[in-house]
């Protein structure tokens, strides 16, 4: 059988590339390497303009990651101001809000103004307590007209002097659909705040998995958002200009489980969440024809009852009384417009958070 040629190189056309020469391994080498680097920025490109992929519109600059499961890794290399998209690493992020001193994250009252809310009308479900409850009363201070909507009221809920309309369950379609709407009088409202929630006492694993549970903590955080936003929409109970902020979670967010749940866990929680952000991006899309702009918050952590599980990891992780989580949700919420709709926002540093 004859000998077979040398192959030849792909990128410069010679044979000799093939040849055990140095200078040959060489080019073999640099043609291998500018192959690789042609292949890695296509798959950049391509992943980059996936449809789906939505844009951080804040100061409109776009914040998608260059890569799965590496959406906090430019924010490290960025300066404060250039950053777009948040840092999964919860301890990380405090830490490196203390070194910058960044006073958006650290001290919120260095930039809220609530003064926009002086005379709005404003729905809130869920304002009975915890985080809910110190939106109500930060609303208040603010001169808003505030209508509090859930099951019971509360002491401190009383002692702030809104609007309460009791007996309404957000996995309830009807009473949605009549106390709800009923407790709006006929009017309208500028801004509806969907802040109920609910999370397992339980540490959910393989072990005690519950579907009952499952299935409440999604009605409640996915489902009852969804309904309660499309009820008020759909009987043109949303004020022309209004917006609707819906309180999600870093929870909910996939490519940061990675991250903050590497042994798993939490199932019904960390579902229902993902779900919340689902609905509210559909939301969002079938909004734009009434002008109707929808933002998903996590509101920060917030030392709440519902947080208490975690009490041993609060000041490592740069948790919050309830009254700065609110003020960090009502800067937040002044800045929903079209341009932001369908966005999910971090209220501790007000960057995106990936899906």
């Amino acid at each position: 059988r004859p000998p077979q040629q040398a192959p030849r190189c792909f990128l410069c056309s010679s044979r000799e590339a093939g040849k055990q020469t140095a200078t040959a391994q060489i080019m073999r080498v640099w043609c291998s390497l500018i192959l690789a680097a042609l292949a890695c920025s296509d798959s950049v490109f391509a992943f980059s303009s996936a449809p789906g992929r939505l844009p951080a519109l804040r100061s409109n600059k776009l914040a998608t990651s260059a890569t799965p499961r590496a959406a906090n890794r430019p924010s490290l290399a960025l300066k404060m101001e250039e950053r777009t998209v948040s840092l999964a690493d919860q301890v990380a992020r405090f830490e490196r809000a203390k070194k910058e001193k960044n006073q958006r994250f650290l001290d919120i009252d260095s930039v809220y103004d609530g003064s926009y809310l002086k005379g709005k009308r404003v729905m809130i479900t869920g304002g009975n307590k915890g985080l809910g409850l110190a939106i109500t009363a930060e609303l208040a201070a603010q001169g808003a007209e505030v209508i509090v909507v859930g099951r019971q009221s509360s002491p401190e809920l009383d002692a702030i002097g809104v609007t309460v309309v009791t007996g309404v369950d957000v996995t309830d379609e009807d009473a949605i659909k009549t106390k709800l709407v009923d407790g709006l009088g006929g009017k309208g409202i500028d801004i509806l705040i969907n802040n109920a929630g609910y999370f397992w006492e339980e540490h959910e694993t393989l072990s005690n998995l519950s579907m009952k549970e499952e299935m409440k903590q999604i009605q409640i955080c996915a489902l009852g958002p969804l309904h309660v936003s499309a009820t008020l929409a759909n009987k043109g109970l949303i004020n022309e200009g209004g917006r609707i902020a819906i309180i999600s979670s870093q929870a909910g967010s996939v490519e940061w489980r990675f991250t903050q749940n590497p042994e798993g866990g939490d199932y019904g929680h960390h579902m229902s969440r993902a779900a919340c952000n689902i609905a509210g991006v559909l939301l969002s899309q079938e909004l734009k024809a009434k002008k109707l702009p929808v933002v998903l918050l996590h509101p920060g952590f917030n030392k709440t009852g519902m947080t208490a599980k975690y009490s041993e990891i609060w000041e490592v992780e740069g948790a919050v009384d309830a009254s700065v989580g609110a003020k960090r949700v009502l800067h937040e919420v002044k800045g929903i417009s079209m341009d932001t709709s369908g966005t999910f926002i971090n209220c501790e540093d007000g960057l995106v958070i990936p899906w």
